[in-house]
């Protein structure tokens, strides 16, 4: 047992047989059990041993219950997030994931409180984070696994009130700029609406309940009657730019195409960044399973990994989920609804909420037949909620991978996908025979009459017919190509029938997924290493395609110094956005902070349109500057490009100084991973957040590394990066960020952080052999009434 530095024993209730956990060097814990049941159940305490204030914050969150523990400035959360809950048949529900997914969600519930009562008998093993609040962690039920949804990511309710809003202020051309349409649609707002009808304050429940948990001491220190000042915690701009940030890469490469034969995948899905990581890597090792890779600490399960014979990863796929229906209320009695030749009632739910300091507030919950009102608008007569497959059996965000983990082959992995509901995904597979596959999957609303764009009537003549059957979804298997690859791209196939229903028509920038096919395309010999360095490719699309115009107008236009500077610094340029880049710097605080808001100002003059634009809709920009014409004339493209230059060549200098060969793309462009609490604690504490890491790329790079608008600080990117290498499994690498606990108290909290930053894998180990040689943390778990 090589390199074994502590163990440990822990005898529990509730353990069936003896098992154990291995820690590696790298935080993974490897654990293994005699049968299923006990390794669900262990799966549920080891989350807890390493995630327990993020598992307990989570399920708060969702379950409309913080409130309780930190005040009134959280209940206005707890009331929003309650809307979104599945109220649903919970045996349709169990059904819906695997034949086994309750016994499994029980036995994993089971584990997580078994954590929490090994924490009462021995306090110093909670969190710090317990102690700064003054709270405890909260039992689990099985159906608190599945009950919540709004972690999870859905589109377009937010984006049709966007676009109404949009198109109210100027015109359908003009969102384009926020969001191109792909298939081209034209929007049209159904006959008997009015613009009116649907505000910018529909929004806020939904914002609202999807938010994550901030801490500020006003906050925390609020009175109940401010309770209701705490309703847009998360501002309109930063839902707007989560909308495009949050994707991911995957690939998968045949055989035939590898230095060793057999396939290659790789995974990195794309989040917000925080400490602890969204993704936490586990294997599970029981007799008839053996799985390793990576899911959300609050579910059992993996999503992207591998068992013995099969390989899986997935990126988001722009099926729309989610519609805005709007609804014509009684005059004299405003619960009443137009439905049909008749009237309907909104449901509502007084629900009791308790607070922190102050007596049980009892709230209420209001439904129409569609789902969760949004805004009322008695004046008006005007009310409106949001139909989202949240509210249908089978779409807790994953947990269709209950059944896929376990596939044995690429053709049993895709006939598994009726079981998969949120979110839309493209899926990809590869098996130990040599098989590749590409599936998208996901609940996806059939709409005969509108394609879901905007929101429509509510009074029955838009109405979803089921979804379509996972058959119907593109897919690819063993493609002539030698490869399948996503990117959150629009990859619908060119020749579908125009007339089906509609899919969806709001994609990610294609900016990634073009660099990522060619360089597959070109890679005849793929490996591991190459994979590796695909996932952290920092070539920006926009770089090579603005610098090159660039160039190009140069040659025809009076130039000034400063002009003459940025060419002389773009000159040999790559185009990549690496860290230490002066020209990387350059462009980026010119792309970002002049040029893109220089054209989003040309082509929408009025303030208030623009900040429903933003980031905007990079390939619709990148083709203005392209093709100019008939939109707008190339002499004042020219001239918009060469006065924005120069600004943003001053902007680099007052932010990096005056020496241009000093300057650096990492010394703006940096990665802080912030606890939730950090600006609540006590400074005299460790220092709970991880970084600033100085890192390289954008959100058009295949290395997404997303960043704040406003002082270029990453804030979204891969949350963990796997490549597989399909049959000689422990060759595969990984690497979470910034590490595998949440307990700023372990070595694991933060030491992934580095690696990660700097494009550096450590081995996802799967051999027993391999995996006990890694070990240096060994737990042996013993059931309470066995003898050792």
């Amino acid at each position: 047992m090589t390199g074994l530095a502590t163990e440990e024993t822990i005898r529990i209730a509730g353990l069936q047989n003896r098992a154990e956990i291995r820690v590696d060097r790298w935080g993974i814990p490897h654990i293994r059990a005699d049968n299923e049941t006990d390794l669900f159940f262990l799966q549920g305490f080891n989350a807890a041993r390493d995630r327990l204030w993020q598992l307990d914050l989570w399920r708060k969150r969702g379950l409309g219950l913080l409130a309780a523990d930190f005040g009134p400035g959280y209940l206005a959360q707890d009331h929003a997030a309650r809307h979104f809950l599945y109220r649903g048949d919970m045996d349709a529900e169990w059904r819906s994931y695997a034949a086994d997914a309750r016994a499994i969600c029980t036995a994993f519930a089971e584990g997580v409180n078994a954590y929490i009562a090994l924490c009462e008998a021995e306090p110093e093993r909670l969190p710090p984070e317990f102690a700064l609040f003054g709270t405890r962690p909260a039992r689990w039920q099985p159906d608190d696994v599945v009950r919540i949804r709004s972690h999870a990511l859905t589109r377009n309710g937010v984006s049709e009130i966007l676009r109404a809003n949009v198109m109210a202020m100027a015109d359908a051309v003009t969102d384009l700029l926020r969001f191109e349409l792909d298939p081209p649609v034209e929007p049209k707002l159904a006959e008997g609406l009015s613009f009116e009808d649907i505000p910018l304050e529909a929004m806020r429940l939904f914002k609202l309940a999807t938010a994550p948990v901030t801490f500020e001491r006003e906050r925390l220190s609020a009175t109940l009657a401010d309770a209701w000042l705490w309703t847009e915690v998360t501002d309109l701009g930063e839902v707007v730019q989560r909308s495009v940030e949050e994707g991911s890469n995957n690939w998968a490469v045949h055989g035939s195409r590898t230095q060793t034969g057999r396939p290659i995948l790789a995974s990195d899905p794309h989040r917000a960044h925080a400490v602890p990581s969204l993704r936490y890597l586990v294997h599970l090792d029981a007799p008839g399973l053996n799985v390793i890779g990576t899911g959300e600490p609050s579910a059992p399960g993996i999503s992207i990994g591998h068992n013995d014979r099969t390989a899986f990863g997935l990126t988001i796929f722009g099926a729309d989920q989610e519609d805005i229906y709007v609804y014509v209320t009684s005059a004299g009695e405003p619960d009443l609804y137009q439905y049909g030749a008749g009237w309907e009632k909104i449901e509502r739910i007084d629900q009791a909420f308790a607070v922190k300091g102050h007596d049980e507030q009892t709230l209420t919950l209001s439904f129409t037949r569609h789902g969760p009102v949004l805004h009322e608008d008695s004046q008006r007569c005007r009310a409106v909620a949001m139909r989202t497959v949240w509210h249908s059996p089978g779409s807790a965000a994953y947990l269709g991978s209950l059944s896929y983990m376990r596939s044995v082959s690429t053709e049993a992995f895709a006939g598994c996908l009726s079981r998969w509901g949120t979110p839309s995904v493209n899926h990809v597979s590869a098996d130990v025979e040599g098989n590749i596959g590409w599936f998208t999957a996901g609940f996806t609303p059939v709409r005969h009459n509108w394609q879901g764009l905007l929101p429509v009537p509510g009074d029955g003549s838009h109405e979803w017919d089921g979804f379509l059957a996972p058959q119907d979804l593109p897919r690819s298997v063993n493609p002539a190509a030698g490869f399948v690859a996503s990117a959150n791209e629009m990859n619908l196939p060119a020749d579908r029938d125009p007339s089906a229903p509609s899919i969806g028509h709001e994609w990610a920038e294609g900016s990634r997924a073009r660099r990522i096919k060619a360089v597959l395309a070109a890679d005849r010999s793929h490996t591991l290493a190459a994979s590796m360095a695909l996932q952290t490719d920092v070539y920006s699309r926009p770089a090579e395609v603005v610098v090159i115009l660039l160039k190009k107008i140069c040659r025809a236009a009076s130039l000034d110094a400063t002009h003459k500077l940025s060419l002389q610094l773009f000159d040999a340029w790559d185009y990549r956005l690496d860290a230490g880049s002066a020209a990387a710097a350059l462009f980026e605080v010119w792309w970002m902070k002049h040029l893109r808001p220089g054209l989003l100002a040309r082509f929408a003059p009025d303030q208030a349109v623009r900040q429903l634009l933003i980031p905007g809709d990079f390939d619709r920009l990148l083709a203005l500057l392209q093709t100019p014409e008939p939109a707008w004339s190339t002499k004042e493209r020219n001239a918009l490009m060469l006065s924005t230059l120069a600004k943003g060549w001053d902007d680099c200098a007052t932010r990096l100084g005056s020496d241009a060969a000093a300057w650096r793309w990492g010394d703006l462009h940096r990665a802080l991973f912030e606890h939730a609490a950090s600006r609540v604690k006590p400074a005299a504490e460790a220092e709970w957040n991880v970084g600033p890491l100085a890192v390289g790329g954008s959100r058009s790079t295949p290395m997404h590394a997303a960043y704040r608008l406003g002082d270029f600080g990453v804030n979204a990117g891969a949350s963990v990066r796997l490549v597989m290498d399909v049959g000689s499994w422990d060759e595969s690498v990984c690497v979470n960020t910034p590490g595998q606990s949440g307990d700023p108290r372990s070595p694991h909290y933060a030491d992934l952080s580095g690696p990660w930053s700097r494009g550096d894998y450590v081995p996802l180990l799967y051999s027993r052999d391999r995996v006990e040689e890694a070990t240096v943390h060994l737990i042996r778990l013993l059931p309470v009434e066995d003898e050792e």
